[in-house]
């Protein structure tokens, strides 16, 4: 006999929540932010409108069906299941957030605050998850498989994440690394720079767009759904031991950029998440490229 279903709600405490719990009540909170020009008036009310949302989407859920609620901070810590379907309920953000956890189960992204949130994830409202979720578990849903970045690590250390991963200095000071790519006949450059930068289709809407913009480049922007990542590199120093000839570029499906590192430290992180990093150390070896896992989000 197989299991139920599982609907697993993904939301973040909200920012009113936060005040309230460092101020003590909703009047304290109310004086901080009035002392800094700001009315917990609109805090709240996008507060409510999370709740509200939430208890939509909870009572969408069919009633043979089981469910279970997982905050923003604990998701390193919650065991996702084969059978499960997950709503986030929130910001596009969070769908980044949880898409490194899953292994292939559906995602609905529940828009909180329609107008404010680009919707570029969390494409439905909650009153669409009475059709959705029964959806989610028919065969041919028409979810679409969007890419995702993974970097491997010479000692086995895994990082996947949907949007981008960075490779730099803790602080973003100079970084000092041997840049190559590995379909790239063994050429390597020794290289200080801001880091660098390897993203997805999905994260040529945030971060990857914006290097893209600022550098003039005439490199196509992949699809969300395309298997070609970019990457940059971050202000790149040219000096009698480090070179700038490897800055930009795209990745195929096979293609791997190889980072070995030459400073004391450096991290690789995902989609913002710096506190969930690789931590690599002189003479590691990194290699960036496409995952072989995506994240299943129905349109």
């Amino acid at each position: 006999m197989s299991l139920a279903p599982r609907v697993v709600l993904v939301h973040r405490t909200t920012e009113y929540e936060e005040l309230v719990a460092h101020h003590g009540t909703h009047g304290q909170a109310a004086f901080f932010l009035s002392s800094r020009g700001r009315d917990i008036a609109e805090v709240a009310e996008r507060h409510r409108l999370t709740r509200r949302a939430l208890a939509e989407v909870t009572a969408a859920i069919p009633l043979t069906w089981r469910q279970s609620r997982v905050e923003r901070a604990d998701l390193d810590r919650f065991l996702f299941a084969p059978e499960d379907v997950v709503v986030v309920v929130g910001q596009d953000g969070l769908v980044a957030n949880v898409a490194k956890y899953l292994a292939g189960q559906p995602v609905i992204g529940i828009d909180t605050d329609p107008g404010r949130n680009p919707g570029v994830l969390v494409r439905h409202r909650p009153t669409d998850a009475a059709t959705l979720l029964p959806a989610a578990q028919a065969a041919g849903t028409g979810a679409e498989e969007l890419t995702m970045v993974e970097a491997v690590a010479d000692d086995t250390q895994r990082l996947v994440a949907l949007n981008e991963i960075y490779l730099g200095a803790v602080g973003h000071q100079t970084a000092r690394y041997r840049l190559g790519l590995e379909d790239d006949g063994g050429v390597v450059e020794a290289q200080a720079s801001s880091g660098v930068l390897v993203g997805t289709g999905t994260g040529a809407t945030g971060w990857l767009r914006s290097v893209w913009q600022e550098r003039g480049a005439t490199l196509e922007l992949p699809r969300p759904t395309e298997g070609r990542l970019l990457w940059f590199v971050r202000e790149a120093w040219p000096s009698p031991a480090t070179g700038t000839s490897l800055v930009a570029g795209a990745l195929s499906t096979t293609a791997r950029l190889h980072v070995t590192v030459e400073s004391e430290r450096l991290v690789a992180f995902g989609d913002g998440m710096e506190a969930d990093a690789l931590e690599l150390t002189w003479g590691q070896s990194v290699r960036i490229g496409i995952a072989d896992t995506s994240l299943r989000l129905l349109g």
